[in-house]
């Protein structure tokens, strides 16, 4: 099992019909962008590779598999050997980027800490088997990637010498900062502590609520924005159940005619308002990360400029900011083909994280708003038909909501019973609200940045960062402090508190 490590880096198949694309609330390639500062030596960071057990559950299964780690010992104090950091893989390949890079590399450099990066089972060069049939998946979840970290925990004690009060802090963006909440409610003797950035801790299938935040997000521009998105879907929904008048296929260069009967299916049309609407939710769910293209405005600024043309045609403009000159394939079949190669890619992940969807949390984001801005076509049936078809029949809806429940009671959804932990959150992010988005307990604060995406607190300072995520990363290093005994701070901060309160109204 050892030996598939080079097999799959011969394979450069993407499991996406087109790498790099957004659905279902992630990007084909990674979990989240990589950080472009670079704030860390490069020669103090090694690659190495951690016999890793297959399953935890089964103590007659003795197989192992190869589990990437990278390892930065800059600011480590060799004298102490008392603090260790920890950031979880996520649903992507571990990405080098953040062993040089990112907020975490400075909290660090304030407290002296061993940095490690833990990559995912099955994700990258993480892979136990040497393809993704289904059957090879059965070890794929949360619970056998709690183990893991805890295993990799144990053997760094003894392999670094590390202290005997050593203090593991966790750091997690997204998947991985569930991981995160999880794992210092699982193992509190291991660590010490976890910085979760949007982490989304409840388990549910009809995600309805992603896109209700998107467009919450597009109204920080201007209502006439949102007001915009919304009518060019109704028309697309209008010129595709009134043909004749509109040529659709035209304004968004699809690659098959949609008025043709056989390409009119109800999940053809389904997956292309998908499709349409997941352009414009990739670049509200990054808005304001380093180095993305895209933004609120520049979205804004296309649907609400009339001399595009009709809203119809302006929703074809955002398209082509990120197809360009390529068709738009819209057919439910090509989803179902490139979800289920089982080749194994460096940088494929989408089949692997959907198996997780299926099998454990759900979180399909549905257009079942009660006023919806992105049409009516994206159910949760049309999620749950991906799961079927592509991992066989037992993965019905009525399995993954089962699972959905069953996660919920294993974790405790949002009444997870953790201390020690930062949740933080951003209110333009659309998976807040599967998150914590307030402090019940001081043990464990929230803080809830106003005007920031999906784990923008992960991110290094830049010269863009408005002054509340820079009050929230300060108050992120001084609970830590505090944690590892630092700071004499006994109580979330003032400017951290001023975001909180001034949520409330819109939030509760």
């Amino acid at each position: 099992m050892e030996g598939y490590l080079l097999l799959f880096l011969l394979s450069v198949n993407s499991v996406f019909a087109e790498e790099g694309e957004f659905f279902a609330g992630h990007y084909d390639g990674y979990s989240i962008p990589p950080p472009i500062d670079r704030n860390g030596r490069a020669d103090t960071v090694t690659t190495a590779y951690f016999s890793q057990i297959l399953d935890h559950y089964d103590p007659t299964n003795t197989a192992r598999f190869q589990q990437r780690y990278f390892v930065n010992t800059q600011y480590f104090n060799e004298t102490e050997r008392n603090v260790a950091f920890l950031m979880l893989g996520g649903e992507a390949q571990a990405l080098i980027q953040w062993m040089t890079g990112g907020a975490w590399i400075h909290t660090a450099r304030m407290y002296n800490a061993l940095l490690f990066q833990l990559e995912h089972r099955y994700y990258g060069q993480s892979h136990p088997f040497a393809n993704l049939e289904t059957a090879n998946m059965r070890y794929l979840s949360s619970q056998q990637a709690l183990e893991d970290i805890a295993e990799f925990i144990s053997a760094m004690n003894r392999q670094y010498n590390l202290a005997p009060d050593v203090k593991w802090i966790l750091f997690g963006g997204s998947y991985s900062a569930s991981l995160a909440v999880w794992a210092r409610q699982k193992y509190p003797h291991l660590v010490h502590g976890a910085m979760a950035s949007s982490g989304p801790l409840f388990a549910k299938l009809d995600f309805y609520e992603y896109l209700e935040v998107v467009a919450d997000s597009l109204a920080t521009h201007s209502q006439q924005c949102v007001d915009s998105v919304k009518t060019a879907f109704l028309q697309l929904e209008n010129f595709i159940t009134n043909p004749g008048t509109e040529n659709v296929t035209a304004i968004f260069n699809l690659c098959y005619d949609i008025n043709l009967s056989e390409n009119k299916i109800p999940n053809n049309v389904a997956y292309l308002f998908e499709r349409l609407s997941s352009n414009i939710a990739g670049v509200i769910q990054y808005h304001g990360i380093p180095g993305q293209a895209n933004s609120i405005h520049s979205i804004c600024g296309i649907m609400t400029n009339q001399t595009l043309g009709r809203e119809i045609e302006r929703l074809a403009e955002v398209n082509r900011l990120f197809y360009g000159t390529r068709c738009l394939n819209y057919r439910f079949q090509a989803l179902l083909t490139s979800m289920s190669n089982t080749a194994i890619s460096l940088s494929g992940n989408s089949r692997q994280w959907y198996y997780q969807t299926c099998t454990e949390y759900g979180w399909y984001q549905t257009t079942n708003q009660k006023e919806p801005v992105f049409g009516n076509r994206t159910s949760e049936n049309f999620f749950t038909q991906v799961c079927t078809n592509v991992y066989g029949s037992k993965f019905n809806a009525s399995y993954t909501s089962d699972q959905n429940e069953r996660i919920n009671r294993h974790y405790g959804g949002y009444d997870v019973n953790a201390s020690n932990v930062i949740h933080v959150q951003g209110t333009l992010d659309p998976w807040y609200p599967m998150g914590l988005t307030r402090t019940i307990s001081q043990e464990s604060p929230v803080i809830f940045i106003n005007g920031t995406s999906h784990c923008a607190n992960l991110y290094g300072v830049s010269s863009s960062d408005p002054s509340q995520l820079t009050a929230a990363r300060d108050e992120i290093n001084r609970v830590i402090g505090i944690w590892l005994g630092k700071d004499s701070g006994t109580s979330i901060h003032l400017s951290v508190a001023l975001l909180l309160i001034a949520l409330m109204a819109k939030i509760f």
